[in-house]
């Protein structure tokens, strides 16, 4: 039988229990096992990173991927319910470091490769437990004895597959570029990486003046936030079309530099807005502000961009070896002969970049670029094209290496070196100014130190099948939709895809290299055996990975050479982005491969995953099979704090997985990530999750107050049906609405639009509340047990278990124990609620006429209360009459056949109908000046005064239709919209009135003895449920009272006694106070009461 249920309710409690219950009766198992054989439901999980315990946003994508995994579960498919982490790269071993107290790769070497790969490995094991225990708290239901491990053997070896293909098609390249590189980690970054450290921070940017060959006292004015590239400086660029000045300094040196950058504000908007803005750093000076302070200047003439080209110049760091070295340093190109940096110092145009834009503008800097090919991607590019020498200054630490004389051994990096260069160059007579200079700066997105440019050898995949990519991205539903383009400007922008990196714990690439400069890929673990001609016994029975694998040496197939894998690990998003064929058998069995692929559908945190997850699983799967990985991805923003900021430990606004758990509880929690815009931030945090809480509580109350009349009457849902039931109007609206619910969460669901189901869930929920149950809360009260009676509680009881099933999904563990209680006794039901069907919507319980027939009543309820509350009269206050007017003809016969329901709801002893609005309220349209303005321009007079003539109820007539109103002025006709006019209404005499759309109501505010007497029983009324409700008596006690009630509210008591205790379940008004069980003083009026009030007991 069903059990009475507090209204107070401990969710977090509740949720353990669920918990149990699941466990004990392993539910997931039989949802499991019920749906094997099925049609399939392909869902392909992206792997969370299994470093760290799970924050608050990793729990957003993981209440969607579990919402969408129990709705298809529940509507019968076959799941594979298999979860991913991700196991291998910088971001396990930089913990790793930081638990050893490394500070340098070197100490790893010295530590042992293998010791510490074997710590990375219990990293990743402690916590995917740790993960996997926190999912489980959430509801995340998993097959958590399957999930896959990116550091397995079966991921590794796809990957070294994919590898195999790409090589074989002369994909896989050796190149030497200038990369972003991490001095702390000792290795380089990709595009992907570099954006994810991006931080703002402020630099001592510099002014330099090189000094122009054959040209006495004439400079070239350079500007740059990085002086440490200053040493291995070849060029400076220039673009030709704009107009350089040329100035004279009060010392007599000529200056050269973009014309518009001397007046130039730089960054003035962000220092004005303090976005992107350092604290404490002044407003930056313009180019004329820094040579006055020098002593003034005199603009002598302007000149060409395309005129400066070819001048030769002194560079600032010349007398440096490195610069004086043939071919580069410290990789010498043999085919520029003798040309070192310091002899190719001269202006050169650099152009247009691949997309059209110039590489050299005006604006920040001077328009003069340095350009040192061996310390920056684009600078790179462009001595390729010039054929300028590299000079590569610093070695995998950051640090300068031989040749660059007193800097050698110096961190790049280090403020220490950056004040040293900037007192040599002052020193020397290169240096003009200095400035705090604020930039976003890309830094380690781990280790969090800041990146160079390095000039390194890695690997590359020649990315020349982006449009293979790009046919693959066309053929996926994107939610939202904005995200295809997204896709498309990542591949038309990115580069090669660099897969190597310097470290220990990854992918070991599977490439062998050759004294004769040739490489091998190996494709599979047999094809490393057959070619392995030594260290296979230090390899086999080991993972491949370093550094077992480094042990292997193979004959090369052909040449029959002897070669030596690389050291270099491979890129993290391999791993990630090999899921779906790793995960499936793709090598070993393609039959049950192509049963699950491609997947229906991923969902994962949109920024960062264009360039991440999503494109190495685009990329991947359209070079192994020309089609998509998944059919449906579904994408969605960040977690920020409640104010909209970044969560950071430091900052203290960083909010705990555990700890939002154990306090907000975990459906409060789902709610929220269900509930969200995934287009929107979620501002996570506790007051945010007190206004859910609030929600979760109005349907649970309803569930309350059901349960609590059904155990007092003893109700049987098994005897009977709703077919046997007489059903009221309410009780038909009620079924109605709950079943275009049904139909429209599915909707909603299949289309991805969770918040919408959501949403559509917890309006339904305000009705049931605040009108099913509140108009009907004497059909339980009564004590006949009668038809009516059994009607009402069949409805609410097919209502509250349709929605504890409609709402499984999101809810996991509040619908559960509702439908727990809510079953308990029969036999004819499934033991779970998550081993139901997902509801189905009947429609020949919609009547959508009805639906519309109740809207009507309900929007004549609010406009009276709204009427009330700009009159000051509260609801409990009678009135006499409520007067409506209505453009529709039938909504009002259905209000007037239906006014009891308005009598009750606004407290009024009648419901009329006027002939005309004008009786109840004066309406005056007034012209939206800024808006008509914009809209019609010079004829704008000429409309509002054709409005101000108008007759206000012609216009609204036409806009309460929905649509547009024409007026005419000037021999012109306008077209007038909701938006560009104002309205404003005045109450007609003696009425508190409210328009909306085609209603008027209006609430005759005069009063009588009567009425005013009623009011105060209403209050006293009021005062006695207060009392109760802290006494902690249940709703159905029957109650004594005693207290002295004399004067105006004694009167007032007496004329309406029987409805006082009616409504107050009092058995016996004694006039003589005593404390009873639970005493209480209140005014009503200025009148002091105290009553005491007492159970009565049967």
């Amino acid at each position: 039988m069903i059990k009475k249920v507090k209204p107070q309710v401990d969710f977090v409690a509740l949720e353990h229990r669920i918990l149990d219950f699941w466990e004990k009766n392993a539910i997931f198992e039989k949802r499991a096992a019920a749906n094997k054989g099925k049609q399939k439901w392909s869902f392909i999980d992206g792997p969370i990173t299994a470093n760290n315990p799970m924050g608050v946003h990793h729990a957003w994508g993981r209440t969607l991927k579990d919402l969408y995994n129990r709705y298809k579960g529940m509507q019968g498919f076959e799941l594979r319910y298999q979860n991913g982490f991700d196991c291998q790269g910088l971001w396990v071993e930089v913990e790793v470091e930081k638990e050893l107290g490394f500070k340098t790769k070197k100490e790893v070497e010295s530590f042992g490769i293998e010791k510490f790969v074997n710590l990375c490995k219990e990293r990743v094991k402690k916590y995917s437990k740790v993960q996997t225990d926190q999912s489980v708290r959430l509801g995340y239901w998993m097959d958590w004895d399957n999930s896959y491990y990116t550091m397995s053997d079966e991921n590794n070896y796809t990957i070294w597959a994919f590898l195999k293909k790409l090589f074989e098609e002369g994909k896989i390249y050796r190149g030497t570029d200038s990369v972003p590189w991490s001095g702390r980690s000792g290795t380089s970054y990709s595009q992907m990486e570099i954006i994810e450290g991006r931080k703002l921070v402020a630099h001592k940017a510099v002014f330099v003046r090189f000094p122009i060959k054959k040209r006495d006292n004439e400079y070239l004015l350079v500007w740059t936030t990085t002086p440490w590239t200053l040493t291995s400086n070849v060029a400076v660029g220039i673009n030709g079309s704009l107009d350089y000045v040329k100035i004279k300094s009060s010392d007599d040196s000529v200056y050269y530099f973009a014309d518009e950058n001397l007046e130039f504000q730089r960054l003035e908007k962000q220092f004005k807005d303090k976005k992107q803005w350092v604290d404490g750093i002044p407003k930056l000076k313009t180019i004329s502000q820094i040579f006055k302070e020098r002593g003034g200047f005199e603009v002598l003439e302007t000149v060409k961009g395309s005129d400066l080209v070819d001048l030769e110049y002194d560079g600032p760091f010349d007398e440096l070896e490195a610069q004086m070295e043939a071919g580069g340093w410290p990789f010498v190109n043999d085919d520029l002969g003798e040309a070192s940096a310091a002899s190719q110092h001269r202006v050169i145009d650099p152009g247009k970049d691949s997309v059209g834009n110039d590489i050299v503008v005006a604006g920040e800097g001077t328009g003069l670029v340095h350009m040192a090919p061996g310390c920056g991607d684009i600078d790179h590019k462009i001595g390729k094209k010039f054929s300028f020498v590299n000079l590569a200054p610093l070695n995998e630490e950051s640090k300068f290496i031989e040749k660059f004389g007193w800097l050698t051994g110096k961190l790049a990096t280090d403020p220490e070196t950056t004040d040293a260069i900037i007192a040599d160059l002052k020193e020397r007579g290169f240096l003009v100014h200095v400035e705090e200079y604020p930039h976003v700066y890309p830094h380690c997105w781990r280790s969090g130190d800041e990146l160079v440019f390095r000039l390194v050898e890695e690997w590359y995949i020649n990315m020349d099948w982006r449009e293979d990519i790009k046919k693959v991205v066309d053929q996926i539903e994107w939610m939202p939709e904005w995200g295809r383009d997204r896709e498309h400007e990542w591949l038309d922008n990115m580069g090669d895809w660099m897969i190597s990196k310097k470290r220990f714990w990854g992918l070991a690439l599977p490439i062998w290299t050759f004294e004769d400069g040739s490489f091998y890929v190996v494709g599979s673990r047999e094809e490393l055996e057959e070619l392995a001609v030594e260290g296979w016994e230090k390899f086999n029975g080991n993972s491949p990975h370093r550094p077992w694998i480094d042990h292997v040496k193979i004959k090369h197939p052909e040449t029959g050479l002897i070669g030596t894998r690389i050291e270099d690990v491979g890129n993290p998003w391999l791993d990630a982005g090999i899921v779906p064929f790793s995960t499936l058998n793709y090598l070993e069995d393609k039959e049950y491969w192509k049963e699950w692929f491609p997947g229906d559908f991923v969902t994962e945190c949109f920024p960062g995953q264009f360039r991440n997850w999503f494109y190495s699983l685009l990329a991947m799967s359209a070079e192994l099979e020309k089609s998509p990985p998944f059919k449906t991805l579904l994408g969605h923003a960040l977690v920020k704090d409640e104010h909209g900021k970044e969560m950071h430990k430091s900052a203290g606004n960083a909010i705990w997985f555990d700890d939002a758990a154990e306090k907000m509880g975990v459906d409060v929690m789902r709610w929220m990530y269900i509930r969200q815009n995934v287009e929107k931030n979620l501002l996570f945090g506790y007051h945010t999750a007190d206004e859910v809480r609030k929600k979760l509580l109005t349907l649970w109350n309803s569930y309350s107050f059901f349960c609590t009349y059904a155990e007092v009457d003893g109700f049987d849902p098994g005897k009977g049906t709703l077919d046997d039931c007489e059903l009221t109007l309410l009780d038909k609206w009620i079924l109605s609405k709950l079943h275009v619910l049904i139909r429209d969460a599915e909707a909603h669901l299949e289309t991805f639009k969770h918040d919408k189901y959501l949403k559509a869930v917890d309006d339904f929920i305000e009705d049931l509340s605040n009108w099913y149950i509140r108009r009907n809360r004497r059909r339980f009260w009564k004590t006949e047990d009668d038809s009516d009676k059994q009607a009402a509680y069949h409805t609410l009881y097919e209502v509250l278990l349709s929605i504890a099933k409609l709402l499984a999904p999101a809810l996991p563990f509040v619908a559960e124990d509702m439908y727990a209680n809510l079953i308990s006794g029969r036999k004819d039901f499934p033991e779970s609620v998550h081993l139901c069907d997902f509801p189905k919507s009947n429609t020949s319980f919609i009547d959508e006429a009805l639906l519309d027939e109740v809207s009507a009543i309900k929007k004549a309820v609010e406009l009276g209360r709204s009427a009330r509350n700009r009159s000051s009269i509260k609801i409990r206050q009678p009135l006499r009459a409520l007067i409506f007017h209505s453009e529709d003809e039938h909504a009002a016969g259905f209000l007037k056949a239906h006014s009891d329901v308005i009598m009750d709801e606004l407290n009024v002893k009648s419901v009329e109908k006027a002939e005309n609005a004008s009786e109840l309220i004066s309406m005056h349209v007034k012209p939206n000046l800024p808006v008509l303005g914009q809209k019609f321009g010079n004829d704008m007079n000429a409309v509002r005064k054709a409005l101000e003539s108008a007759n206000p109820s012609d216009i609204l007539a036409s806009l309460d239709k929905g649509e547009d109103c024409t007026i005419s002025a000037e021999d012109k006709d306008f077209s007038i919209e909701r938006n560009d006019i104002l309205i404003e209404y005045e109450s007609a005499e003696g009425f508190a009135s409210a328009r909306d759309g085609g209603l008027t109501v209006g609430l005759i505010t005069e009063l009588d003895e009567s009425l005013i007497q009623e009011g105060i029983v209403r209050d006293v009324i009021r005062q006695v449920q207060i009392m109760r409700k802290n006494a902690n008596f249940q709703v159905e006690d029957r109650i004594n009272i005693y207290g002295k009630a004399d004067g105006e509210v004694g009167a007032s008591i007496e004329a309406f006694k029987t409805y006082f205790m009616s409504e107050t379940l009092t058995k016996k008004f004694d006039n003589e106070f005593k404390p009873g069980e639970y005493e209480e003083s209140f005014s009503i009026r200025g009148q002091q009461l105290t009553f005491g009030i007492e159970r009565v007991h049967n």
